[in-house]
């Protein structure tokens, strides 16, 4: 788990007194406001030890640190996106596009693929929020569709971590077919009665909370992850009142039925593989 043991890598070649910028050696956490060693964090699985936020990362870091060692091969890479409406708001798509595609190294907002959780075999897909806010459009839709007829094929169940804002607004009803599309794949692993696990990261919202996030034959969540459809905002502007404490939190939704677990990111690894084993399918 490369990326938050490269700190203690620095150290034991003696980088860890480099000149560097304030910003790049502390971060602030964006819940107790405390300034905390990079280092620290990254030790911790992007968790800060002051207060348990969890930090959201980036899908491949996810990847990294939730499947065996060497076991993910990853499917449909090459898959991009176009332009069909030749939408344009303040920038075009493609320059949208591009953009994320530069800062994230990914050609869409998901990373598909197999692999192993402690030896068990799972289908999995990781949402990328730094790509256009995780954002689903039609790329994102057909590689989760594809992932779930391949689950179906080779008789293995389906993990997907949610880290969206939901439907691709550049791509229209395009994007918002992908709710329908992705949720119908769905229809088909409960059909062939294989398991289907979804783990809410912070934060799950829009189309994608609407669809395959809350479809989940269990549902998990990071602590204090932020779920729902529309932003709280929205929702107490539209209904002119007050919400409850915690809403739309993790815990509220776990209060109320609406998601299984709330598992911190240093357990998630183990729980994951014992959920795999206790709904493992026989061939």
């Amino acid at each position: 788990m490369a990326w938050f043991k490269k700190g203690e890598e620095e150290e034991r070649r003696g980088r860890h007194d480099d000149p560097k910028p304030f910003e790049e050696l502390w971060v602030k956490c964006k819940s107790c406001n405390e300034m905390i060693y990079r280092k620290v964090i990254e030790r911790n699985l992007q968790v800060c030890p002051k207060c348990n936020y969890h930090f959201q990362i980036p899908a491949r870091s996810r990847i990294e640190f939730v499947v065996d060692p060497g076991s993910f091969l990853e499917y449909d890479a090459d898959l991009a996106p176009t332009d069909p409406l030749e939408f344009k708001d303040s920038k075009k798509y493609p320059h949208r596009l591009k953009e994320s595609q530069e800062v994230t190294g990914h050609k869409d907002a998901v990373i598909c693929g197999e692999a192993k959780i402690e030896g068990q075999p799972v289908m999995i897909g990781v949402f990328e929020f730094h790509f256009m806010g995780g954002s689903m459009g039609s790329v994102v839709g057909e590689k989760i569709t594809r992932l779930i007829e391949r689950a179906i094929e080779k008789r293995v169940g389906v993990l997907i971590f949610c880290a969206s804002g939901g439907a691709r607004m550049q791509e229209g009803i395009l994007s918002l077919m992908q709710m329908a599309k992705t949720s119908a794949a769905l229809a088909r692993l409960k059909e062939a009665r294989l398991p289907y696990i979804t783990v809410l990261t912070d934060p799950t919202t829009g189309g994608v909370s609407a669809s395959i996030a809350m479809l989940g034959d269990i549902i998990i969540a990071e602590p204090k992850a932020m779920i729902g459809f529309a932003g709280p905002r929205v929702i107490k502007d539209t209904i002119r009142a007050e919400l409850p404490e915690g809403f739309q939190r993790a815990e509220y939704l776990l209060q109320h039925g609406m998601i299984d677990l709330i598992v911190e990111r240093k357990d998630l690894r183990h729980t994951l593989a014992s959920l795999l084993t206790m709904l493992k399918v026989d061939h």
